[in-house]
This record gives structure tokens, sequence and C-alpha cells, in this order.
């Protein structure tokens, strides 16, 4: 009975909704770089239709990373080499890790719009803005500024790292995984080398048995031929010769 490979199944919507949701990405990218604010109606638009295609899109990873444990189960049964099977973890690992790249962008995004919905009021941030200016005037001007300037670029650089750190443990646990799966099919393929060297085994030794039964019997038979033949067969003159004829045995004194 032919079984049906569940990664084919899946497969194929999995890299046609990778495909529409890059475009929409770049897209996003490009757009959200020129908006000044995040209220944008454009900028709304392509963030909605992003997140329904990342949505979409997680949804149908899920059921590859599935049939891809499914296969790893046995994949004898689906006629696959251990090759293929890595082939399909490491593509389960790069789909994962796009998917994961989309998601902190517009989760940066979200940061942001919360972060922009706490500002201060006007006059808070005027006064404030004006005392800063006093004091860089008080310091010396410029080596404020490029103080300021120094404070800003460190600290995007530290979110981008922190950005970086997030991929890069999404990538870890998805390798992670694979190798964890990995192991286990190795394990699955040396237990059915085991058991198939063992059938043989069994089976040399059942037929021995049945060849060695066989010859006991044929054995056997011709010892009963034999013993038919040449065997004693009474008649009724040996009985009456015997006195068993007439019922009545003779002692001789």
């Amino acid at each position: 009975m032919e079984h049906t490979d569940p990664f084919l199944q899946v497969q194929a919507d999995v890299l046609s909704t990778l495909q529409s949701s890059r475009p929409l990405f770049s897209s996003y990218l490009r757009i959200r770089s020129l908006a000044k604010s995040p209220s944008n109606p454009e900028l709304k638009q392509a963030r909605s239709e992003l997140e329904s295609t990342i949505t979409e899109l997680s949804a149908d990873l899920d059921d590859l990373v599935e049939s891809v444990r499914a296969i790893e189960q046995d994949p004898y049964r689906f006629g696959l080499e251990l090759e293929e099977v890595q082939r399909r973890r490491k593509l389960v690992e790069d789909v994962g890790a796009e998917v994961e790249k989309m998601r902190l962008e517009l989760q940066q995004t979200v940061n942001h719009s919360a972060t922009e919905t706490q500002l201060p009021n006007p006059t808070e941030f005027d006064a404030a803005l004006e005392e800063e200016e006093q004091r860089g005037r008080d310091r010396g001007g410029d080596d404020y500024y490029a103080s300021m300037e120094q404070q800003r670029q460190t600290e995007l650089m530290h979110e981008q790292d922190e950005q970086l750190d997030g991929v890069f443990r999404t990538v870890g646990n998805l390798r992670e995984q694979a190798n964890v799966m990995g192991r286990e099919l190795e394990d699955q393929a040396v237990m059915i080398d085991e058991v198939d060297t063992l059938a043989e085994r069994v089976g040399g030794k059942l037929n021995n048995g049945m060849a060695r039964i066989k010859h006991v019997v044929r054995k056997n038979e011709g010892k009963s031929r034999v013993s038919f033949t040449g065997g004693f067969i009474p008649t009724s003159r040996s009985h009456e010769e015997s006195g068993l004829g007439s019922g009545k045995l003779k002692w001789e004194s």
C-alpha cells in the first residue's frame, strides 16, 4: 500500500505564500522608512497586509514542521533517504528564520508606536528641550551635541544587537530541534538494521530446522516399511498349532 508524503502536500503552499510575502515585506520597510507617523494610512495598510500573510505563513510552517516530524518517525515508509530528510529540515529552518525576521520588524514598529503614544505634552517637551540646550551652551555647545549624537548612535546599535540576538536565538532553537530529530532518526535506522539482521538469522535457523525435520521424517518412513515387510503375521493354522484355536492350553509335565 502506498502512503502519501505529507511534506509534499504542504511544501508547495509554504513556498507560494513565502514568495508572495517577500515583496510585501520589502514594500512595508520602504513605506515605514518614509512615513513620519505610525498612523500613516499607507503604512497601516502595508502592515495589515504583511501581518495577514505572516499569519497564514506561520500556520503553513507549523504544518510543515509536523510533516517533517511524521516523516522522520519512519522515512523508509515513504521511500526517503536520510539526505532528503536533512534537506527538508534545512528548508524548515530557513523558512522559520525568514518568518521570524518579518515578525521582529513588525514588533519593532509596535514598540515605536507605543513609545510615541507616551510622549509628554508639548509644553513639557519644550521646557525640557530648553533646559537641555542651556546645559549644552554651558558645557560648550559642539561637544554637547556631539555627545548627544554619540549616545543616540550607541542606543541604536544596542537595539540592533538585541534584534540580532533574537534572530540568532530563534535559528539556534530551530537547529537544536533539527539536531534532536536527526539523532532520533539515526537511532531508528540502527534499530531497523538490527531487526533486519536478527530476522535473517532467525530465518536461517528456521530453514535449517525444517530441513532436519524433513530428513528425520523420511528416515522414519523408510524404517516403518522395512519393519512391516519383515514382521511375523499370525494365521489361523498357527493359532491351532499353538493351542489357541480351541481356546485351550496344553501343559506338558
